[in-house]
This record gives structure tokens, sequence and C-alpha cells, in this order.
């Protein structure tokens, strides 16, 4: 794997060879299976993500887009630390944490936040908003007071453009744009240096996706934070970000600068991604077809995971597993049409 990807700045977050695995097997019962007259026992797993490797610089947000169920949302879940990896590492601030047990993680889960997709879901519907704000606080920072809490409290809630009366009312009593600021009020209270945003504005109506992008845009200008940003969206995407990585069934694709790789994409699955964006005076023709469909994570293909839909893929992309190497621009790309210069 190459160096990281920022050459000029130390990286506030460095991921390496990141895999995940997932036991889907069920029961005893259901992982029998007979073959040729004999029962045996077989264990069926996801491969959800597959030797991952990208950093993250201070103040940057680092968009991870990609189809649905391609592992962007276990990726940013693994990197936080929800879900333990299975092979790899993440350091953060220069400091080794995939391997820290509960208690020397603590530290960390107050600079890492995440915001969640559904915000109704990650709420407690049996708690009132203030209660839901002090508790990370509390937590986090026993040592403050019972009025240095609620007047931190108060102030991210005016931030996040809230309204104080909200922290007396319950999750279910406000609108899906509503408990989304309250989820990233929640982030933000203990005042955190890294936020993964996993799809937060994918579940609100098109007339609030634009006020919680602002909101988000404007803390990480106030506060200095630094952003994974989890979308499918490329047009927030191309708004949004600094960096782009692009993930297919596990695996980076590409990694690029966000003007860079909406002007110039190397991969063919980022052209095709591009090309499905709807644009004024784009012709139709310019619209890229993949063949077949998507592979099941279950049973990879082997070689490239993306050769089976790839206009250009020939038997080295069948054989071979392509590395994500970087370019003379700085784009990285796991290719071997983009290495070997056919692309």
């Amino acid at each position: 794997m190459n160096a990281p990807f920022s050459d000029k700045t130390k990286p506030l977050l460095s991921v390496r060879d990141l895999s995940k695995i997932f036991d889907i097997s069920g029961g005893f019962l259901d992982q029998l299976t007979l073959k040729n007259g004999r029962l045996r026992r077989e264990k069926t797993t996801v491969k959800a993500l597959n030797r991952v490797s990208f950093d993250i610089a201070p103040g940057e947000t680092f968009s991870v887009v990609g189809e649905s169920g391609c592992g962007k949302s276990t990726l940013g879940r693994t990197v936080i630390g929800l879900y333990p990896p299975d092979g790899g590492e993440v350091h953060y601030g220069g400091e080794r944490i995939d391997t820290l047990s509960s208690r020397r993680m603590l530290p960390f889960r107050r600079r890492m936040q995440m915001v969640f997709q559904d915000p109704y879901a990650s709420l407690n519907p049996r708690k009132r908003v203030a209660a839901i704000l002090e508790e990370p606080l509390r937590f986090h920072h026993p040592d403050m007071t019972a009025d240095e809490v609620g007047d931190r409290v108060k102030e991210v809630m005016e931030q996040v453009g809230g309204d104080v009366q909200w922290l007396t009312r319950l999750p279910h009593e406000f609108s899906g744009g509503q408990r989304q600021r309250i989820s990233i009020a929640r982030a933000l209270v203990v005042d955190p240096e890294f936020i993964v945003a996993d799809e937060p504005i994918s579940a609100l109506d098109v007339s609030i996706q634009a006020q919680i992008l602002n909101l988000m845009m404007d803390a990480r200008e106030q506060r200095g934070l630094t952003y994974m940003f989890i979308a499918h969206d490329l047009s927030v995407v191309e708004h949004i970000s600094t960096r782009v990585a692009v993930m297919y069934l596990g695996s980076l694709c590409e990694v690029a600068d966000v003007d860079r790789l909406f002007a110039d994409p190397r991969h063919p699955y980022t052209r095709a991604l591009l090309s499905a964006i709807p644009r004024l005076g784009k012709k139709k023709s310019d619209h890229v077809r993949l063949k077949g469909e998507v592979p099941t994570p279950i049973n990879l293909p082997t070689g490239c995971v993306f050769h089976g839909r790839c206009l250009y893929a020939d038997e080295r992309c069948v054989r071979e597993i392509p590395e994500l190497l970087k370019q003379d621009d700085g784009v990285l790309a796991a290719c071997h049409g983009v290495e070997e210069g056919r692309l």
C-alpha cells in the first residue's frame, strides 16, 4: 500500500488494510447441509470490507460513496469502533485504537462522534431532549456542575438552529429535520474533533437537506471539525467534500480530490457513477451502461471485484486483485487498465 494520501499534513485518522467479515450462518441447524449423502456444517460469511486503506487529514471532509451494500456504513462504524475489525489497523492522532480495551478507548469516544442516518432510531424515544444531550456530557465530563451542563446544552442547541424549548420535549414530537439537528447537537455537545456522518440527510425531505448540510459545513468552519461523510448522492458529495473515496463491494476503487474526481474520473466504476448524475445539456448517450449484475459479497469474484461488470476487463483483471496505486497527479486508483495506460 502506498504512503498516506496527504503528504503535507500528518493524518488525523489513518486506516490500513481494514477488513470486516460478518457471520450470517444463523443457528446450528441452519448451518447443516447435505452433500454427497453426508451431513456437513458450513458457515456463511459476508466480506463487508476487504483491505481498505486511507488517510484523513485534519479539517477535511472525506466522503465515501458507492452503491447500497458496498460497505460504506460498515466502514464508518468499524473506523469509529462500533464494530471490531477482523483485520488491519486504525490509527487516530498517531495512536493505534483498534486494539484498545473499552476503558482505554474512552478518551477517543469523546474525540470521535457519529451522526446516524435515521435520527429517530438513534434517539432514545423515552428521554426528553435535555436528558439526551446531557448524558454524554455527564459521562465524559463528570466534573461539570449541573449549571455548566445545562448552559452547555443550551449553547449547542442554539448553535444547531434549535429552540431551547425543544429541551423539554420527546423525540417523537419533532420533524425529521429537527430530530437530525438534535442528533448533530448530541455529537457536538462533547466538543469532538472528528465526526462520522452516515448518510445524515438521506432520510430527510429535499427542502430540509440543504439546511442540514449548511449546518454541518458551518460547524466544520467554527469548530475545526474533520468529517468522514458517507453518502450515495453524488451531487451532495460534490458540494461538501474535500476528497472522495469510491467503494465497490467492500473495496476502494478510487480516491481523489473532489474537483479532480468529478472532472477526470479514472476507474471505470467511478465513470459509470458520475455518468448517472443528471445534468443540463447532457446527452443520453453519455451514460455508461454497466453489464451484468452486482455480485454477492458472500462469494466475491476472483481478481478485481468489478471485472464482471467492467467494459474494459481482460484476463489479468479476472486473475489478479489490483492495488490502489498513486498516479502522477495524486489520484489513487485500483485498476489494471489505469496502471497499464489502457484507460
